[in-house]
């Protein structure tokens, strides 16, 4: 059933029955489809664009129907408008990968570790809070599974937010307000930063 938030708007977690929703929207994001940091490695080279979009969707909807696939919705009525990814190390393992983050990484068997990755929200909903509302509700979720540390990736340089695409990671200041704190940066533009919560 939806949690009702002050806006009005309603928040759902993915899973099989909103997967049609989900995906409804996020052909509007290209073709990502927010699977990204769930693979170990990328997609072979020479591997066409469509190709990579059919193969994308297919390996998503293959993880939501296993359950190895988490992410905020937020609605407005019955449309979905945005979405905040999470899940545990390892659902989303290709952070893993990034040479910058490993010097920072906490060892593994330290505790649970979440990860917040990626937010997308439809180019007509920008700037109304949607992505701060689903950012809370991936916390909420959190919480109720357990808590543990909660990493975000968020991109810090001005002149990369400054692009649509980069503020899917969301931004510094975001995840400031919900209690993150900076560890390290991660190259030249992101910093990791974390928060623990409790049970």
């Amino acid at each position: 059933m939806a949690n009702r938030v002050p806006t009005g708007y309603t928040i759902r977690e993915l899973s099989p029955r909103t997967l049609p929703d989900f995906e409804t929207l996020a052909v509007k994001q290209g073709g990502c489809w927010c699977i990204f940091y769930q693979r170990t490695k990328p997609l072979r080279r020479g591997t066409t664009s469509e190709q990579w979009k059919r193969k994308n969707r297919k390996d998503k909807r293959k993880l939501v129907r296993e359950g190895r696939s988490h992410a905020i919705l937020v609605y407005d009525g019955k449309t979905a408008i945005g979405w905040c990814q999470y899940g545990g190390r390892n659902e989303l393992p290709r952070i893993d990968a990034r040479r910058t983050y490993r010097k920072a990484a906490p060892p593994v068997g330290a505790g649970k570790l979440w990860r917040i990755t990626c937010f997308f929200v439809d180019p007509k909903y920008r700037g109304r809070g949607v992505a701060k509302f689903a950012l809370k509700a991936a916390l909420e979720s959190i919480r109720k599974q357990g808590g543990g540390t909660v990493e975000a990736y968020p991109v810090a340089s001005a002149k990369m937010a400054a692009v649509p695409e980069w503020r899917w990671f969301g931004t510094p200041d975001m995840f400031r307000k919900e209690g993150f704190r900076t560890v390290a940066s991660l190259g030249t533009s992101g910093v990791l930063m974390r928060k623990t919560i409790a049970p």
